[in-house]
C-alpha cells in the first residue's frame, strides 16, 4: 500500500480487482479543506480510461508487475502472439489490451511482457521501430512547400505522414511514443 500522493506516471494499482495503469496525475489544493488527488487511469485488462480523484492521505494498492524478454511472432485475428525467449512459452494477448501497440508490431522485434499472476497484460514497446511502406502516393517534384508530407500504408497495417520523397517499398523509422515518421532506413 501507497499514499496516493506518491502514485506517478506509470504507476499500476489495484483497485476493485482490476489493474489500472496511471497516466496523469494531478495534485489539486482547494481554498479551505484538504487536497485532493487526482489521476487519470487505464484499466490494463480492458484498455478502458477514466478519472479518478482520492483524498489527500487515503492509500492505494499498488502493484508490481513481473517482466520477461518476448519475441513478436504473428497475429491470429484478435490474439497477438508472443515468445518467451527463456522459456519459450508463446503467450497470447488481446488487441483489445494492446491498444495503439499493435501498429508498431513487427516480426521478432524483442519487447517487454508485463504480467501479474501469470497473466500476459501489457508489452513495453522499443522507442523506434524499422518498418516498410507498403502503399504511398508518387512525390512530385512542383509539391515541394515546406516539411510537406504525404500518407503511406505501413507493413504493420498503420498509416503515418512521411515525406514527399519516401516510395513504397522504402524502409523507414517510426517513433512509437508519438506514431511519427524519423528517418528513412536502408537495408
Amino acid at each position: 500500500m501507497i499514499g496516493v500522493q506518491d502514485l506517478r506516471k506509470g504507476a499500476t494499482i489495484l483497485e476493485d480487482g482490476e489493474l489500472w495503469r496511471v497516466m496523469e496525475y494531478q495534485h489539486v489544493k482547494g481554498g479551505r479543506g484538504n487536497a485532493t488527488i487526482r489521476v487519470k487511469v487505464r484499466n490494463l485488462r480492458s484498455g478502458g480510461t477514466m478519472e479518478k480523484t482520492y483524498p489527500s492521505g487515503s492509500r492505494a494498492n499498488d502493484v508490481r508487475l513481473d517482466h520477461a524478454t518476448v519475441q513478436y511472432l504473428y497475429n491470429d485475428g484478435d490474439l497477438y502472439y508472443f515468445m518467451d525467449t527463456e522459456t519459450h512459452e508463446q503467450p497470447a494477448i488481446s488487441a483489445k489490451m494492446l491498444g495503439d501497440a499493435v501498429n508498431y508490431l513487427v516480426d521478432n522485434t524483442l519487447l517487454e511482457l508485463e504480467s501479474w499472476e501469470g497473466e500476459p497484460i501489457n508489452i513495453e514497446l522499443p522507442t523506434t521501430v524499422d518498418v516498410e511502406v507498403t502503399q504511398t502516393d508518387p512525390g512530385f517534384a512542383g509539391d515541394t512547400a515546406t516539411n510537406a508530407t504525404k500518407p503511406a500504408t505501413l507493413s504493420t497495417g498503420y498509416m503515418a505522414h512521411v515525406p514527399l520523397f519516401v516510395t513504397t517499398g522504402d524502409g523507414v523509422r517510426i517513433d512509437t511514443r508519438t506514431g511519427e515518421y524519423v528517418t528513412r532506413v536502408t537495408g
